[in-house]
């Protein structure tokens, strides 16, 4: 789907602001107003676009607040937050840039502003991990202490716990669901604050997360969902093949190993040697706006120096021998035209010996790109459906 932008990079990553609306995170004519701003071939627009957007609805928050109209102050602190979080996300590419972490941190500032103020139990949380600790949110339907199936959430390559509170806990606290979303290493906070890159081995994060999940009030112990999205596909299975206490486990979408994207792989064969392959990936990076992305990303998030060892880091990202461990029921989220894991779902659902289930989203039901995104309410139903019958 092209939406506002021809470069699929960007048409994605727009999209993926306007999704977010369904979760309050951002509102559709601010959207189209902040894109047609932006110039398609000039990146330091996409920041300086967004960012203005951010800083327009921050302000309208601060406003609301000081007149006492909390309500509207909470909604404009959550849209100014994720659009912050769009305005950092090519900041990273091709090293740091000083505005990054002002962004994030405003981004991150503007989501605690409206914690307080949601319509529903709400609250930060540490978990403890390795002589430090994850940060967290954790949300209840009610006050009530009824035990009560929980959510154990985190994103993947490049989301934030923050961001995941627009796709997550609508859906979960409607249907009588606590939500637990958490950071790991590698990911938005751990990352930025805490310098801590990407593991493989992800029942290390889970295993403390569910500890700490099953010291908190109103937790039924046998009724834990653990759901990943993106990377997360990965990181959840591979998390669920050594934590047994889960229900159950949600992979959107399905990843059996992370890969060189299908366009580097096919180029990369024809190297004859490493510095030919070392060539072919500058050039593909200078072709590709996705390619630029994924790698710098990479190198910073595994803490790496090179595209070369980014890419040899990615090799450990793999089910291979540990998927047929999965004990609890899996779900596997496929998207029809998914640009970064086409096929993945497949192979993961193949590989597993447990209860399993894939659902296809496909481009007749708007919701065929990663993750779905655009496409919640779709989504959470599917999801969630599968879930009651599951844990019931």
């Amino acid at each position: 789907m092209k939406l506002m932008f021809q470069d699929q990079t960007l048409s994605f990553e727009f999209l993926r602001v306007l999704g977010e609306t369904v979760g309050g995170g951002a509102d559709i004519n601010e959207c189209l107003l902040t894109g047609s701003r932006i110039v398609e071939d000039d990146l330091e627009t996409w920041f300086l676009e967004w960012n203005r957007t951010a800083e327009r609805i921050h302000g309208i928050a601060d406003r609301c607040m000081a007149e006492g109209h909390p309500t509207s102050a909470r909604d404009a602190y959550l849209r100014a937050s994720n659009y912050y979080r769009s305005a950092e996300f090519f900041l990273h590419i091709g090293g740091h840039d000083p505005r990054a972490e002002d962004t994030y941190d405003r981004s991150r500032a503007c989501f605690l502003q409206a914690l307080p103020l949601l319509p529903f139990p709400a609250e930060q949380v540490q978990i403890p991990y390795e002589g430090t600790t994850l940060p967290g949110y954790l949300f209840r339907p009610d006050n009530s202490g009824k035990p009560r199936p929980t959510i154990l959430r985190h994103g993947g390559f490049d989301s934030t716990g923050e961001e995941i509170f627009f796709h997550a806990t609508r859906g979960a606290l409607e249907r009588g669901y606590n939500c637990l979303l958490f950071e790991g290493p590698g990911q938005g906070y751990v990352l930025r604050k805490q310098g801590l890159p990407f593991r493989p081995d992800w029942e290390n994060v889970v295993t403390p997360v569910v500890d700490f999940t099953l010291t908190q009030r109103g937790v039924d112990p046998a009724r834990l969902v653990l759901i990943g999205g993106s990377l997360g596909g990965y990181l959840a299975p591979r998390a669920a093949a050594f934590e047994h206490r889960l229900a159950a486990c949600v992979a959107i979408d399905g990843l059996f190993s992370f890969d060189v994207p299908a366009e580097a792989t096919t180029v990369l064969q024809h190297a004859k040697n490493e510095q030919e392959s070392q060539q072919m990936l500058q050039e593909m990076q200078r072709r590709s706006l996705n390619m630029r992305w994924a790698i710098s990303q990479g190198i910073w998030s595994f803490a790496v120096d090179t595209p070369e060892e980014f890419v040899a880091r990615m090799a450990r990202y793999t089910m291979e021998g540990i998927a047929q461990q999965i004990r609890c029921p899996m779900l596997v989220c496929d998207a029809e035209r998914d640009h970064f894991f086409d096929n993945q779902p497949q192979k993961l659902y193949d590989a597993l010996t447990c209860e399993r289930t894939l659902l296809r989203f496909t481009a007749e039901d708007g919701a065929d790109e990663h993750c779905h995104v655009g496409a919640d309410h779709l989504l959470n139903q599917r999801v969630f459906d599968w879930l009651d019958s599951t844990l019931a």
